[in-house]
């Protein structure tokens, strides 16, 4: 519920402080007293795009302020938390305008963009006039009017989750066909590659290896007769020998030396185990220094295999088995690819089942909200005068969506045998209006915390018409807030709250004020309403009977 209202140097008003209450609120005042600027002021702090110069003359900047009441349930609060802004049970909107053009706004004292606030006022105000291009007018969103007349919401989300479904299903099938076409455009390389590499089977380190190997056999036939004769040195017929002779000699004088040979005796034996060692290391040289002109040959045969595979792949040597190992995963995806693109074709088909009910469902759901919704417009018709206007609501097939498979418009015909047509296309100014307050009467159901202005919506009708109008909108006000700006007596009568806006000069300035009537002021106004500028007896009496009711 909006509950102030304040506008500082906006146009031609200087200062305004306007506080609303529940119930029917009307505006009234001469044409041209400024009660479009209220609704230009509160559509621009609600970041409706609007007139371009507001700021008033001399003035370095217009300011709004707007505060609303938010119950615990009220729709602002989500737009609120998903725009990180604080939420409490009151909403302040400010939003200023200086003289260059440059907008800024804050919400709860936090600065905010103009994309939030249009958010918020989505969940704030509904705006109704015969120009409206935001509500009943707009056929783009008619069908969200009738799936809230019909309490859809349910069916709604069902679909939605049911074609989100769907859609992650069909990304899946697609993204799975690319996959496998992509494998199947290298499976010859693949299948080649794998056997290539199964046949040679490298091991990690074997470069090195096969390497050093080589190395060691080219140069075999240089060094194998150098170790062969120092092996010959080691053995019995030289340093072995030599050292054994010197042990035995030394053994049979030792006891006669005072102890002076045991030393040297324990030096000369470790010296034969010392010996033994490399006797046995050289000897296992020699061993690996007889080799044959083949195993050269394999060995580098081996070796330039494995490093022209690697090449050829673009990796290191070490490296070749861990690729062959990606390459045997991809061929084991290729292989079990069709059977993995046959369940998800499977899990698609099965989504777009379930997507097909829900939007059938939902489709007949609609159809059967149309035929009530257009008789309850009818009936509704009837009080305005309106009695032989015909109101259908036409539902055909659009392309699946989110919210389903249909595509909704109401359509009126003002007499019986009349072509339908759109209702900004046929009704005429008063015509209008009555249909769209008919409309909203059967479709505001029980939304609450939203404040409803009808802007000169009784334009073009007047007596017990008008009456009827004024009476529709203190029944949708009922527990809600409803603002009318309003030329009618009529429908002034009805409001539960009312203010006369108008204008005054002053030292040669023209300012728009708002004054709140009660008691004689609200039937003097009423009164100027039905006479004109000559208010007599009998206007007075015409209005008390009005505001009587």
């Amino acid at each position: 519920m909006l509950c102030a209202l304040d506008i500082r140097d906006m146009l031609i008003i200087d200062r305004l402080e306007l506080s609303f209450q529940p119930g029917l609120n009307v505006l009234t005042g001469e044409t041209g007293a400024g009660k479009s600027i209220l609704l230009d002021s509160l559509g621009f702090v609600l970041g409706w795009r609007g007139r371009a110069e507001l700021v008033r003359q001399g003035a370095t900047q217009g300011e709004v302020t707007a505060v609303f009441d938010l119950p615990k349930d009220h729709a602002a609060r989500a737009v609120l938390a998903d725009a990180g802004l604080p939420v409490s049970d009151e909403l302040y909107l400010r939003r200023i305008n200086t003289v260059e053009g440059r907008k800024t706004a804050w919400v709860n004292d936090r600065r905010c963009s103009g994309e939030v606030l249009r958010a918020l006022s989505e969940t704030l105000v509904e705006l109704h006039g015969q120009h409206d291009d935001r509500g009943l007018l707009n056929p783009r969103g008619h069908r969200a009017l009738l799936d809230a007349y019909a309490v859809l919401d349910d069916q709604r989300r069902a679909t939605r989750l049911a074609w989100t479904q769907a859609a992650a299903a069909r990304k899946a099938v697609e993204e799975t066909q690319a996959a496998l076409e992509a494998v199947r455009s290298e499976e010859e390389f693949l299948r080649h590659s794998v056997a290539e590499l199964d046949e040679l089977a490298p091991e990690p380190g074997e470069d090195a290896k096969l390497d050093a190997s080589r190395r060691m056999m080219q140069g075999a036939e240089r060094i194998r007769d150098d170790v062969a004769r120092a092996f010959a040195l080691l053995g019995g017929e030289a340093a072995e020998g030599s050292i054994g002779e010197a042990m035995r000699w030394l053994d049979g004088t030792v006891d006669q030396a005072s102890g002076m040979l045991e030393m040297p005796l324990a030096a000369l034996n470790r010296a034969m185990i010392e010996l033994g060692e490399a006797q046995s290391g050289v000897s296992q040289c020699l061993d690996a220094l007889h080799f044959s002109t083949s195993d050269l040959e394999d060995a580098e045969e081996r070796l330039f295999a494995i490093r022209a595979l690697a090449r050829k792949h673009d990796v290191s040597p070490d490296d070749l088995a861990e690729f062959a190992g990606t390459l045997r995963a991809k061929l084991a995806a290729l292989e079990a690819g069709d059977a993995d693109l046959v369940t998800r074709k499977a899990d698609l088909a099965k989504a777009e089942k379930n997507y097909e009910t829900a939007a059938d469902e939902l489709s007949k759901s609609r159809r059967d909200a149309a035929g009530r919704l257009d008789v309850d417009v009818t009936r509704e018709l009837a009080p305005l005068k309106m009695e032989r206007a015909v109101f259908e609501t036409f539902i055909t097939a659009a392309d699946p969506g989110p919210d389903g498979r249909d595509s909704v418009a109401f359509q009126v015909a003002t007499n019986p045998g009349a072509p339908s047509g759109a209702l900004n296309k046929i009704a005429s100014g008063g015509e209008l209006s009555r249909f769209m307050l008919a409309l909203k009467v059967c479709l505001t159901g029980e939304r609450s915390g939203l404040t409803m202005i009808f802007d000169e919506i009784d334009r073009g009708i007047g007596g017990a018409t008008a009456d009827a109008v004024g009476r529709r909108l203190a029944s949708m006000a009922t527990g809600g807030q409803v603002l009318v700006v309003t030329h009618s007596p009529q429908v002034a009568a009805r409001g539960a709250h009312h203010w006369r806006v108008q204008k005054q000069v002053t030292d040669g300035t023209t300012l728009s004020t708002v004054v709140p009537l009660i008691g004689d002021d609200r039937v003097d106004e009423i009164a100027r309403m039905l006479a004109g500028d000559t208010v007599t007896a009998a206007a007075r009496a015409a209005a008390q009977a009005l505001l009587a009711g």
